[in-house]
């Protein structure tokens, strides 16, 4: 059985879950936003600012993100490992993508927390 290194999950069926998990949150988060843009057609800079500032809205925003991170790091590690043979070039590609990830997820969390 081969090891997986830099894999997020401790097995592709843990992966396969988490993308599909992620999937889900992302879809929903994202009808919501839809939806609520959608019922609000006048929507002002108050209202948006209040809809953030509920701890639900945030805790679903800071789900969402790191939906976001976890999805796009099994996506890129999955296409790393088939199409970057060269190991170098790989662990490179790997460590830039979740340094990137990492970033966005802190700068995320300051966003949606004021920290």
């Amino acid at each position: 059985m081969v090891t997986q290194i830099t894999s997020f999950g401790r097995s592709g069926l843990y992966d396969w879950m988490m993308q599909r998990i992620s999937a889900v949150v992302l879809s929903l988060y994202s009808i919501f936003i839809i939806g609520y843009l959608l019922l609000n057609p006048d929507l002002t800079y108050d209202q948006w600012s209040a809809l953030f500032e509920s701890t639900a809205m945030r805790i679903f925003s800071l789900l969402a993100l790191l939906s976001v991170g976890i999805h796009s790091w099994i996506g890129l590690w999955s296409v790393s490992t088939d199409y970057i043979k060269a190991t170098g070039v790989r662990f490179f590609f790997q460590s830039l993508c979740g340094l990137v990830m990492f970033i966005y997820v802190v700068w995320g969390v300051q966003v949606l927390w004021g920290l």
